[in-house]
């Protein structure tokens, strides 16, 4: 279950930061974290346990609230999954 939770967030961050049609490289220098670290965090395959700091700086750098990155409900399943860009509707805004 761990890991699927480190996907689910990582789906979301790719999904906010193509929203907001940002680079991982764009993205990272904007968080002060490296574009390869972004990268892992967002494929669920960051091995290192992601502090909330990072979470609030990544969605700060999103312009979003953190409880959009670590809830779960059914469209956040899908982007887990596909981690690919998905239609916004108005309960992710």
């Amino acid at each position: 279950m761990k890991s699927f939770k480190f996907k689910q967030i990582g789906g979301k961050v790719a999904y906010y930061r193509k929203l907001r049609e940002l680079t991982q490289e764009q993205l990272a220098q904007k968080i002060n974290i490296s574009s390869s670290t972004l990268s892992k965090i967002e494929r669920g395959m960051y091995n290192k346990n992601i502090s909330i700091l990072m979470l609030n700086n990544i969605a700060e750098g999103l312009g979003i609230k953190l409880v959009r990155l670590i809830e779960l409900d059914e469209q956040d399943l899908k982007i887990a999954q596909s981690n690919e860009k998905a239609t916004p509707d108005s309960n992710w805004a």
